[in-house]
């Protein structure tokens, strides 16, 4: 409760000291696919996000999360995998350069049902080695170690009798922890509303408007992303 309440008054702080606020339109597209290995527990994961900037015009980030899965019931599953990212300047007040990232993940996805609806919570832990780079060489001199917890909470709402139709509704929040965070406890927060679409019984398309808030490191600069989504998701069994 102390650690709750110390992140919360800094978070509350934080709004006040913010020196600057931007607003951006961006585009992602999103790849997410979870495959059963046979009919077992074991399955891989794999994602790749196209972020763009300026609504598609520029880059922003691209991400590529590959894993690996373990069903332990139908209602929950583990996971834990590796990712690349790649962040680009944009926006009006951009980074002095390029910068790589590499992130270790492990995750549980617990789902069930309750006012009618079918619900999702996603907890993410991320071990991330994150760039800092020379913006006259484009070296990185330092990778700088940071820890990051996610949650997200989703549903969805069918639209048509057979439910192939149905809208889409989740929330999700970052927190930064560990000893190289000082300002930025919240990382970011994304809320998304979209219309999604089950085109077979393994493959999804969710188009819709998230809405990204990210308070930058220091924790002067906050953006407000606003942002078109594209999700194609496949189920599809890996067999041999």
């Amino acid at each position: 409760m102390k650690r709750a309440l110390f992140i919360l008054l800094a978070f509350i702080g934080s709004l006040h000291a913010a020196d600057h606020t931007e607003s951006n339109s961006n585009l992602w597209l999103n790849y997410v696919g979870d495959h059963p290995i046979g009919k077992g527990p074991w399955g891989v994961h794999f994602e790749s996000q196209i972020r763009r900037a300026d609504m598609g015009e520029n880059w922003q980030q691209l991400l590529l999360r590959p894993g690996i899965n373990y069903t332990i019931s139908p209602a929950l599953t583990i996971s834990a995998g590796y990712a690349w990212v790649e962040t680009h300047p944009y926006g009006d007040i951009p980074i002095a350069a390029d910068f790589p990232e590499h992130r270790l993940w492990e995750q549980a996805v617990v789902s069930h049902k309750a006012l009618g609806l079918d619900w999702t919570h996603r907890f993410r832990l991320e071990q991330r080695r994150i760039g800092e780079v020379a913006p006259a060489t484009g070296d990185v001199t330092n990778w700088r170690y940071e820890n990051r917890i996610r949650y997200m909470l989703r549903t969805t709402i069918p639209l048509s009798a057979d439910k192939k139709w149905y809208l889409a509704l989740w929330d999700e929040v970052f927190f930064n922890f560990g000893s190289n965070v000082s300002m930025n406890y919240l990382d970011q927060n994304r809320v998304f509303i979209g219309l999604g679409r089950q085109l077979s019984d393994n493959t999804k398309l969710e188009i819709g408007f998230m809405e990204q808030t990210v308070q930058r490191r220091g924790g002067n600069v906050w953006e407000n992303n606003h942002t078109l989504t594209v999700w194609l998701t496949s189920k599809w069994p890996v067999k041999f």
